[in-house]
């Protein structure tokens, strides 16, 4: 059952930008920030990581979220335009953080 007090989400499209994800560990912390002009996703959350820059998206489909996850869309009117987000789980290819208020 999903704790209602914290928002999870999950970041996708990690190995299309960076060679390797094992250096991402919990707790590290990633920002979030909206992309309103992306032509391919109105609702898009853009992921940075400091010194690294754009790693990859927050998920926004039901193939792509992991478990409790907040897709994009259903976390994009819960944030403000940038946010920040503490890594939980590396799974290789997506990284499930939590929402840092």
């Amino acid at each position: 059952m999903a704790n209602k007090d914290k928002i999870y989400f999950t970041i996708t499209g990690l190995v299309q930008r960076l060679p390797d994800t094992e250096f991402i560990k919990p707790d590290m912390i990633v920002t979030l920030e909206k992309e309103p002009d992306n032509d391919w996703d109105k609702e898009a959350i853009k992921v940075n990581m400091p010194g690294l820059g754009h790693i990859g998206y927050v998920a926004n489909s039901v193939h792509t979220v992991i478990g409790d996850s907040f897709s994009a869309g259903r976390l994009y009117d819960k944030i403000a335009d940038k946010a920040e987000g503490k890594v939980l789980y590396n799974m290789g290819s997506a990284v499930v953080c939590e929402l840092v208020e």
